[in-house]
């Protein structure tokens, strides 16, 4: 009996054991399946300067240009830290109510490569044509994409943009409502007979003048809108650059918009001022009939993006059908 008992004492405590055991393996089973993680998809950016491997949506984002400032911002994302803008304090008047919280780090020119990696940033996106000396020690901060160049076509590398963004699609969004507008914009020019008129555009600098041609940002805008343009300036170029007073012909027009990029020294306004008060400027035809308007070098020449963009189809819209 005592055997028996024995027995029976041995056997429950083995079943204790095993049960134990059982509990303690699915106990953990369940606690793994809890506590673990899912893994975040990753995707490969092929850009100017190599390819970046992102995993997951960037939530902090630091933007090299100014372009791409406003890439950002049309597609929702509000960068952890950007560049300065060219103009403003520190940013365009048309982005500043947007940038509230955004760190500087640096200009296009000279970035601060210890102000972006103390925001320990998820992806930089740059230019090679502006930050190529620097793009390694980017890198080693945070995946990093570069556009090749940046010219007067902004949407060339808005949709590198998106896709480093792994927005591609709010991306296509945003490039269809814009092309949308200037179909429809284009549509109330023609049928107004505003579409022949030629378009000059004269930009005034610190010690330089230009004659602004199609491939510049405003240039390429009134190409899409379908403007027509002087002769000596139907180039497909940037600008003639240091235009003096005996190419004043050049800026003749049957509407002539200018603009001032002023940076604060006051050089700039009064080269305009040289030029604007000029008798042979003043005969010119264009100038004579009244047909000449200033504008923002912000929106129609510095800024370059898509923002920029919507903001001179205000300005076209509200000179030629509101005025």
């Amino acid at each position: 009996m005592k055997k028996f008992n024995l027995l029976l004492l041995l056997m429950s405590i083995t079943a204790l054991v095993l049960a134990a055991c059982g509990g303690s393996d699915e106990t953990s089973e369940d606690e793994s399946a809890d506590s673990g993680e899912e893994t975040a998809e990753t995707y490969t950016v092929e850009h100017a300067m190599g390819t970046a491997e992102i995993e997951g949506t960037p939530e902090k984002v630091v933007i090299l240009t100014n372009e791409g400032t406003e890439a950002l911002l049309s597609m929702g994302v509000t960068p952890v830290g950007a560049v300065q803008s060219w103009t403003g304090d520190p940013w365009y008047d048309h982005i500043s109510d947007q940038m509230e919280g955004v760190e500087v780090v640096g200009t296009e020119s000279e970035v601060n490569v210890e102000a972006i990696a103390a925001l320990d940033p998820d992806l930089i996106i740059g230019t090679k044509l502006r930050q190529e000396a620097v793009y390694e020690q980017l890198e080693a901060i945070a995946p990093t994409v570069m556009s090749e160049t940046l010219k007067g076509d902004w949407q060339e590398n808005f949709e590198l943009y998106a896709e480093a963004l792994n927005k591609s699609e709010e991306g296509e969004q945003v490039m269809a409502d814009y092309e949308t507008r200037v179909d429809e914009l284009s549509g109330q020019l023609e049928e107004g007979g505003h579409l022949e008129k030629e378009i000059s555009m004269v930009r005034f600098l610190a010690g330089d003048t230009r004659i602004y041609h199609k491939d510049s940002f405003s240039g390429i805008i009134l190409d899409q809108l379908g403007f027509a343009r002087p002769p000596e300036q139907d180039v497909d170029d940037f600008a003639e650059k240091g235009v003096t007073k005996e190419r004043v012909e050049a800026m003749e027009g049957d509407v002539l918009f200018y603009f001032t990029y002023e940076t604060g020294d006051g050089e700039a306004n009064q080269n305009a001022e040289d030029w604007l008060n000029d008798p042979l400027f003043q005969n010119l035809e264009v100038v004579q009939e009244g047909n000449i308007k200033e504008v923002s070098d912000t929106i129609w020449n510095t800024a370059g993006g898509v923002l920029a963009a919507n903001v001179m189809l205000d300005d076209i819209e509200n000179y030629f059908l509101t005025e």
